[in-house]
């Protein structure tokens, strides 16, 4: 299974990596990925994952519009520590929603 973590906190992206990683060693997180732009910018040239983790507040925007633009299907599990957004991101794939800190 193939992962991407959109994260603009290094410190948490490398937490994730490093738990999702562990839990099995066929899951790989291909990408951790810091602004709307980069990811943007990165699927121009990357197959979509199987999976996304997925931080809505980003420095150069919110999530959501990777996923409107991506118009993907695959699955996003948002962590963030906005409570405001739950309904908005079960409308753009989303599984799952966790809040910070976990």
């Amino acid at each position: 299974m193939k992962i991407v973590i959109i994260e603009d906190e290094p410190l948490m992206a490398d937490a994730l990596k490093e738990e999702i990683e562990q839990l099995n060693p066929e899951i790989k997180v291909v990408a951790c990925l810091d602004t709307v732009e980069t990811a943007l910018s990165y699927f121009k040239t990357h197959d979509l994952p199987d999976l996304f983790f997925s931080d809505i507040q980003l420095p150069d925007g919110l999530s959501f519009e990777i996923f409107q633009q991506l118009k993907t299907t695959v699955p996003i599990i948002f962590c963030t520590a906005y409570d405001e957004y739950a309904l908005e991101a079960f409308k753009v794939n989303g599984i799952d929603y966790l809040l910070k800190p976990f």
